[in-house]
């Protein structure tokens, strides 16, 4: 009977406490024991919400097989010196699909120039049409999980999609780059500019003064990755300058945003409260009670966190 402990707080064990053992029958683990409170040399896998449930020393989990982390970002917790065991992250559908909806209408938005219609105090009769979906280019830096569906979406939509990652990839219907030549290159294109990266030292505040101009005069930028993407002031004064025509912010370095940040008040900012996907707990659930299942019959754990990149 594998025991297992739900390491998160109370609103979330709300969630999942029923979710998770309807997971786990329908793979078959009929016998799992889903705590809050099992001792650490009695428990065999840890399901995680960084952050929440108190836990940071994993020391004493001598007998943990896995830690089963509850979010695609394992920013916060893949530097603990204690966390010596497996660690996966979360990759669902229910997490894509909620991030493809959040960006693509995102997207749509500023495509049509729906601000200008839906906010119009004068009246004006402004019958400007945009330009077709075949003419603008979407750049999408990382294509992971949540960055190859956000491509595959809307090159379905007939944008121009190209995409920038580390290592290089060939996903159907995105323009793949990588290294620092490919990056340039899809900066110097992205007319829209979308944020899925996950955060590392090489990625933080990659979009910088020098990023920033080498993108086209008139670009938005969309960020649902993280929030030190982005060098703040940099940001700010490529905004003021009118180079970069406005930035969708869903992820910041400090959450929730503090009121006197200059983004809240800035005409060209679009502030959303880290809403662009959630983890659902029915999907996230089965994703748990396969990968502890794959575990059990000696199989290797899906997601897996490599901690030489750190996701």
């Amino acid at each position: 009977m594998p025991n297992i402990l739900f390491a998160a707080g109370d609103k979330r064990w709300q969630q999942y406490k029923d979710t998770l053992p309807l997971a786990f029958d329908a793979v078959g683990l009929t016998d799992c024991d889903l705590r809050r409170d099992h001792a650490p040399q009695d428990t065999d896998y840890i399901v995680y919400a960084p952050s929440e449930g108190g836990l940071s020393d994993f020391t004493p989990y001598t007998k943990t097989k896995a830690v089963l982390c509850l979010w695609a970002g394992v920013e916060d917790i893949v530097t603990n010196t204690t966390l010596t065991q497996p660690l996966t992250r979360m990759v669902d559908t229910g997490l894509s699909e909620g991030m493809v909806e959040w960006v693509t209408g995102q997207i749509l938005r500023h495509h049509l120039g729906l601000d200008a219609q839906i906010i119009n105090p004068d009246h004006k009769w402004q019958a400007i049409a945009p330009p077709l979906a075949r003419n603008r280019t979407v750049a999408i830096l990382g294509l992971g999980a949540l960055g190859a569906a956000c491509g595959a979406a809307l090159a379905a939509l007939n944008f121009n999609v190209t995409g920038w990652s580390r290592s290089q990839k060939s996903l159907p219907g995105i323009t793949c780059h990588s290294g620092e030549d490919g990056l340039q290159e899809v900066l110097n294109t992205a007319e829209i500019l979308v944020l899925l990266m996950p955060l590392t030292t090489a990625t933080e505040n990659l979009i910088n003064a020098r990023t920033l101009a080498e993108m086209p005069k008139g670009a938005v930028i969309i960020n649902p990755g993280r929030g030190p993407l982005i060098d703040d002031n940099a940001l700010i004064a490529a905004l003021d300058s009118g180079h970069i025509a406005h930035a969708t912010l869903d992820v910041f370095r400090q959450e929730p945003l503090p009121q006197g940040h200059p983004f809240w008040a800035h005409p060209k900012v679009t502030v959303t409260p880290h809403i662009a996907s959630e983890t659902r707990p029915e999907t996230a659930s089965q994703v748990i009670a396969k990968n502890i299942r794959r575990s059990e019959q000696g199989e290797p754990l899906m997601h897996l966190v490599d901690r030489s990149t750190g996701y």
